[in-house]
């Protein structure tokens, strides 16, 4: 049996493994576009930051690949999948057969249409070229505008600010980590990234990147200009859906699969950031380790189901802890909220109830009782019992 996989980013390469895992004789062909080995994406801000070597980058090697025989292709891009054929079409235009497929490519930068994208000193962080290039440039570039108060934007301007320039944050929205965070936990957010010398501004939207060949700063809606050599867009992340969209697989948001992680077509599965599930493209690295071990199972008829992923997810943003867990920001009626708010330590603590159910929480600040609550909003536990000490240092998380 031949298994062919494209992508060998978290979801390729943990699928990799698992079919090796269960089938020592299993034939497992990865392509991969990039040129390099499978590397955790958060540790390109570190790299960027200066705190990670280079070599320290990546988590597989190839000689792992090797001794797990496991046929990594690196800097082989699949241009089209023929499903009917059981084949995919490699750049070039060679062909390779396959028993079962696995798509994971993942997703791409989003470049919102903001006018002058396309200038130098234009950049978004995705890749490890994406961010050999940042660095480059921001040797001789010292005034960093980075568009996007999100997860990512956050981290690049810590990792910028790192290196001693000059870095201001624009954001959309009313507040900083808008997914994750609320009004109050934002601002607590905001004194923490503030205190690293880093500028913020919250409610404005980019018009244009200004200069003629070179960026010479941004453009506000109102007309408000900001002074730049250097800009970063982190307005988020889109499916890389062409390829499935060319071989005649059902997409919506992403590339739609069933609870084995099933496309349209029986013998192609897919995982990680490009599939949509229950309506659902969850974009986090817990579901994309889940989806491919589940999908690999499937790949080899040992019928796994996935039920989906509990969003949860613990970031580092500016050297805060940052926990989101369930419904963290719900809408509608029949919520209640309770918080703690420590601003001078940066801690920020909230509970989600739901008819007494704990149904989410977010986590900032500090990680003591992170996989206690965790484990509480995925059972929904009732915790009606310990509201009044339920935030409170000392309270004791065995008992729930």
């Amino acid at each position: 049996m031949k298994a062919i996989i494209i992508g060998n980013g978290l979801a390729g390469t943990i699928a990799a493994k698992t079919l090796r895992e269960l089938d020592p004789q299993v034939e497992v062909v990865v392509f991969a576009e990039e040129k390099y080995p499978y590397y955790p994406r958060p540790n390109l801000i570190e790299y960027i930051a200066g705190k990670l070597p280079y070599e320290r980058i990546f988590a597989f090697s190839e000689e792992w690949h090797v001794r797990q025989k496991i046929d990594i292709r690196l800097g082989t891009a699949v241009r089209k999948i023929h499903a009917r054929s059981r084949e995919v079409e490699l750049n070039g235009g060679r062909r390779e057969s396959y028993d079962v497929l696995l798509i994971a490519n993942g997703a791409s930068s989003f470049i919102p249409p903001i006018r002058g994208a396309d200038r130098n000193g234009v950049f978004a962080l995705r890749t490890l070229d994406d961010a050999k290039a940042v660095i480059d440039y921001v040797q001789e570039h010292r005034q960093v505008i980075i568009i996007g108060g999100g997860l990512l934007g956050l981290e690049i301007a810590r990792a910028i600010r790192s290196r001693g320039a000059e870095v201001e944050v624009v954001e959309f929205f009313d507040r900083l980590l808008p997914r994750q965070l609320d009004l109050q936990g934002a601002s607590v957010l905001k004194n923490q990234i503030e205190s690293l010398g880093i500028r913020v501004r919250l409610g404005v939207t980019t018009e244009e990147i200004l200069g003629q060949k070179d960026i010479t700063g941004i453009r506000l809606k109102g007309g408000t200009d900001v002074a730049a050599d250097m800009a970063v867009i982190a307005a988020g992340v889109r499916p890389n859906l062409s390829l499935p969209k060319d071989a005649g697989l059902a997409t919506d948001k992403g590339l739609v699969v069933d609870d084995r992680l099933r496309t349209s077509h029986p013998q192609v599965f897919a995982a990680g950031d490009s599939i949509q599930h229950r309506g659902l493209v969850y974009g986090i690295i817990p579901a994309s380790f889940d989806q491919a071990r589940t999908a690999a199972y499937n790949m080899l008829g040992q019928e796994k189901k996935y039920e989906g992923t509990i969003p949860a997810n613990t970031l580092k943003v500016a050297g805060l802890y940052v926990t989101s867990l369930g419904l963290a920001n719900p809408e509608g009626q029949g919520f209640e909220e309770i918080r703690k708010i420590s601003r001078e330590e940066g801690i920020y603590k909230k509970v989600v109830l739901q008819d007494g159910a704990l149904v989410g929480a977010v986590w900032m600040g500090t990680k003591k009782g992170v996989n206690e609550i965790a484990r509480a909003v995925a059972a929904k536990a009732k915790v009606n019992q310990w509201i009044s000490t339920l935030l409170e240092d000392s309270f004791d998380f065995s008992v729930l």
